[in-house]
């Protein structure tokens, strides 16, 4: 046989109806001991498999979730991604994985139609910056939608569910400001993401909220070569007073800090306090231990699809905030009177 054997063959095989074969497959009570062992022997014998796609698309029940990588900086993915998978399973569904990298809203409108074409009965979509979440402003789906890592989502049909990087940012800030800091400078990562926007609204809310604090914007990248980069200029300029501590975009700026001070011969803290963002693994082991923001990715993941799980129950759309928590370790201290 030059194809996958179907129904018929497997009627053929053990000599009675498709229609007994299908109610076998749907363990219908009527079907007799004897015949239902037939039908089984012959499904056995001929490695048939049912057409789940096929049986989806006709009765709109596919246990299955879409999920959209819509985005070139999704950190801590993984995480995320064991949060979506676990609690999807745990429901009772399979999740299928699409990917748009940019481009036109078509294309995502093609993305999306290619998933619910398959039968999806819900899609979640991982958004790192404002144009991916413009662009679902108008699409309609027909299922369920929520978006992850997401700004204020413009379609009131859509869900979200993101970690608070701004109330993070303040945090960060708070704790230097609390060590008696009044210059804090905010390495940004990329400012095209919406985790850099806003951790430096949270960055800014802070200082407004000190008399006599002051601080100093400087973009990066989320790497830690523009970190490295950056801390370099800090420490070399000329005709600029140093900040006494610095809030980095993230983890991996915060390593390329402390690279660029060791050269330097700048220490933290004595000579400079540093907070970075995400917690990931090792930010313990670094000399010295890194004060960080720590967010929950895999919660993340369970939260987002404990959402669209809701609304696939016929519940309405709703937006979500999970707040991170600060870290303290050895790279904050007071600051130190300069001679």
């Amino acid at each position: 046989m030059n194809r996958a054997p179907g129904m018929v063959d497997v009627a053929r095989e053990a000599g009675v109806s498709h229609i007994t074969v299908s109610r076998v497959l749907n363990n219908h009570p009527s079907v007799r001991p004897e015949t239902r062992a037939r039908v089984e022997a012959a499904i056995e014998k001929l490695g048939y498999r049912r057409n789940s796609v096929a049986r989806a698309l006709k009765s709109r029940r596919s246990s299955t979730i879409g999920l959209v990588l819509a985005g070139t900086e999704l950190y801590e993915l993984p995480r995320i991604l064991r949060g979506v998978q676990t609690t999807a399973q745990r429901a009772g569904y399979w999740v299928n994985l699409a990917s748009w990298q940019g481009g036109t809203t078509m294309d995502l409108a093609e993305t999306l139609q290619r998933l619910t074409d398959q039968a999806v009965e819900a899609i979640a979509v991982i958004a790192d910056r404002p144009m991916v979440v413009d662009a679902l402003a108008d699409i309609v789906t027909g299922v369920p939608m929520t978006v992850i890592m997401s700004g204020n989502v413009p379609n009131p049909d859509l869900g979200f569910v993101e970690l608070d990087q701004e109330f993070g940012a303040r945090l960060a800030v708070r704790h230097l400001l609390e060590l008696g800091h009044r210059h804090i400078a905010h390495l940004t990562g990329s400012l095209r993401t919406f985790d850099a926007r806003a951790r430096v609204e949270g960055w800014r809310a802070a200082l407004r909220d000190e008399a006599g604090a002051r601080g100093e914007l400087l973009e990066g990248d989320f790497t830690g070569n523009s970190g490295y980069r950056l801390a370099h200029y800090l420490v070399t300029r000329e005709g600029h007073e140093r900040p006494t501590a610095i809030f980095a975009g993230n983890d991996q700026m915060a390593m390329g800090v402390l690279a660029a001070f060791a050269e330097l011969g700048v220490r933290v803290p004595d000579d400079v306090s540093l907070v970075g963002f995400d917690d990931i693994a090792g930010a313990a082991y670094l000399v010295p231990a890194l004060t960080t923001v720590r967010q929950d990715f895999v919660a993340l993941g369970e939260r987002s699809i404990e959402q669209v799980l809701r609304m696939m129950r016929g519940e309405p759309a709703s937006c979500e905030r999970i707040p991170p928590e600060l870290v303290v370790r050895r790279s904050t201290a007071p600051p130190r009177p300069r001679g």
